[in-house]
């Protein structure tokens, strides 16, 4: 038992402390040290109250919880990752797969969470699965992981896709891991981090921006992508005022800045 207990908690403290060095260091940084530098940037000019720092938080540490389990039973038990494609050696499928499958692990996932996050948005689902989530109408970089546990099933669900539809090491899981934590702390950041007219550019009209998702988290429809924009402008999903927004957002600080010198 004490064995299964300290693979467990090596999964857990690998997953959570990620997401406390990330989350806490965008907070740190956004909310506290430049917050009254860096306010007129912000998204949505108001801040999130207390209390709901605190939901985040909580929410976000029993997702933590919930991902440290799947890991380690898919990974931790010998008996279960011999059942994956998980190997070990990045010769086994040669070096031209073992580079590629980086990128293709973001591509499936954003696959996977665009149709899993419309799907939650259900009118029959969406106060048992997603409704945690939007409680934070004015996301923090807190919210990044603030789900149910009904939805952080869904969400972790991806590991075990990947899994079992594509062979990876463990070099592919820790990249994917971390990058998807980093984007989704800095889509819940409430600060844009991309430059002006970055939205029409053409690499920035395919990437999702931390405008996109606010207004998702403010408007609860339109918006649906993680990383990238092909599903929803191909769905049709995309906000028509999106752009507008990334503009005058971008635009407000400019202005703010002229203003006072």
């Amino acid at each position: 038992m004490l064995h299964f207990f300290n693979s467990w908690l090596k999964y857990f403290t690998i997953i959570g402390s990620r997401y406390l060095i990330l989350a806490g260091i965008a907070f740190l940084i956004w909310y506290v040290l430049l917050r009254k530098r860096v306010s007129f940037k912000k998204i949505q000019l108001r801040f999130p109250a207390i209390n709901d720092y605190v939901r985040e938080i909580s929410f976000s540490l029993f997702t933590m919880l919930l991902f440290a389990t799947v890991a380690w039973f898919f990974l931790g038990k010998q008996e279960i990752r011999i059942t994956t494609l998980f190997y070990s050696d990045q010769h086994d499928y040669g070096l031209w797969y073992f580079w590629l499958a980086f990128p293709l692990t973001l591509l499936i996932h954003d696959t996977y969470f665009y149709w899993i996050h419309r799907l939650m948005h259900h009118p029959k689902l969406f106060r048992v699965f997603h409704l945690i989530h939007h409680k934070s109408t004015n996301p923090s970089p807190w919210a990044a992981f603030s789900f149910h546990p009904l939805e952080g099933i869904l969400e972790v669900g991806i590991l075990i896709v990947l899994l079992y539809i594509m062979p990876l090491t463990k070099w592919h899981l820790l990249f994917f891991f971390l990058f998807q934590m980093f984007y989704n702390v800095y889509g819940h950041l409430g600060w844009e981090l991309f430059p002006k007219n970055f939205q029409r550019t053409i690499v920035g009209r395919w990437i999702n921006t931390s405008v996109t998702h606010n207004q998702h988290h403010q408007y609860f429809t339109g918006n649906y992508g993680l990383y990238f924009l092909f599903w929803d402008r191909l769905m049709g999903t995309m906000r028509e005022d999106y752009e507008a927004k990334y503009d005058e957002v971008k635009g407000r600080a400019k202005s703010l800045k002229e203003g006072k010198e």
